[in-house]
């Protein structure tokens, strides 16, 4: 369990800045439950989402220090965040890798990926009450409104904090696929070749190509 407790190159708590944040959504808290609970909903709140900051081969981008001083990152660098914050107050955390379809996100993004796939989706883990439990914290309330992702993910301490199969009216939302198992730091080479495999504009990227970006409000932050 110690491993779930240390400092690593992304879960990089033993910067000042994550450590202090911690503490500070915690310090008035007393349960485990209660301070994960809080951390769930500052980050799912505070740090906006923005896809277009997933690229692999731009290590700093999934540092916890860099997506909490930038304020805004993508389900990967959030959990990320989230599962270091953990970390700095004691909680044993790590992050979760899989394969996702998201039913609700629009062609215009289908169209940008090359597949209606989302390869490596992350999501944190808390061991909480002698158990696992997962935290997905993606989407702050700006952008589930916007993309209309609701029900949004909501966390009570105890249970899975996942993206629901269906939404508010009944259609498909959360399609889990491949497991791609559960890390206590970010395997980042094997996510860089996975995108290189499966994204063509990635591809294309990393063989010298301007990698194609998109304008889709549903899913990229703007200040």
């Amino acid at each position: 369990m110690n491993i779930y407790l240390q400092p690593t190159e992304f879960f990089d708590f033993n910067k000042k800045p994550v450590s202090r944040k911690a503490i500070e959504i915690t310090n008035s808290l007393t349960t485990d439950k209660e301070k994960a609970i809080a951390l769930f909903y500052w980050v799912r709140d505070e740090i906006k989402y923005n896809m277009l900051t997933y690229v692999p081969n731009v290590r700093a981008n999934f540092r916890a220090s860099v997506t909490l001083r930038r304020m805004n990152g993508f389900c990967v660098s959030k959990s990320i965040l989230l599962s270091s914050f953990a970390r700095a107050i004691g909680i044993p955390a790590r992050i979760h890798l899989i394969d996702l379809i998201n039913h609700l996100i629009s062609q215009k993004v289908i169209d940008f990926m090359g597949t209606k796939v989302m390869y490596v989706h992350g999501y944190s883990e808390f061991y909480l009450n002698d158990k696992w439990v997962k935290l997905t914290p993606s989407f702050d309330p700006k952008t589930a409104i916007k993309g209309k992702f609701l029900p949004m993910v909501e966390f009570d301490g105890e249970n899975d904090a996942v993206f629901p199969k269906y939404d508010n009216k009944g259609n498909q939302f959360g399609e889990y696929l491949a497991d791609r198992g559960v890390h206590a730091d970010l395997p980042l080479e094997d996510i860089d070749k996975i995108f290189e495999e499966k994204y063509p504009s990635y591809a294309n990227y990393k063989q010298g190509g301007h990698f194609k970006q998109i304008k889709e409000k549903t899913l990229t932050y703007k200040k």
